[in-house]
């Protein structure tokens, strides 16, 4: 990939509904996510996210999200499409720009995502460029 956009972003809405809780075992949720970005990849988002739950906050995800804003010095939109897994000692995650998603100035983008979560907050790196 020839660019990379990093920055930080805020969750501002999270919307869960359980679709099938047991009394053992992960709970499978479906929520709607709503974000900010902030940094050279700056906008809002929603996302659609489906979720195997356990009472620490996740065991996986996979999640389908339209970005609004800019990537660098260009407005549109794009769709991601990401998702992660944990285990014992293992955390596998990926995100990738949905080909053929881009609108306005970011259409043909492409490219990948990688979104963090730690101490200091919520942060994501874009690796891009167009088609």
């Amino acid at each position: 990939m020839g660019k990379r956009a990093t920055g930080a972003f805020e969750i501002t809405a999270w919307e869960e509904v359980a679709y099938d809780a047991r009394p053992e075992g992960p709970r499978l949720a479906r929520a709607t996510v709503r974000k900010t970005f902030r940094g050279e990849l700056a906008g809002e988002s929603t996302a659609e996210v489906l979720l195997c739950a356990d009472d620490e906050g996740g065991i996986a995800y996979s999640a389908l999200e339209r970005v609004n804003g800019r990537v660098g010095d260009r407005a549109g939109s794009f769709v991601l499409l990401h998702g992660a897994m944990r285990g014992g000692d293992m955390t596998r995650a990926h995100g990738r720009i949905v080909p053929d998603s881009g609108t306005g100035e970011l259409r043909g983008l492409r490219g990948e995502v990688a979104i963090a979560h730690d101490e200091q907050g919520a942060t994501f790196t874009l690796d891009y460029d167009f088609a």
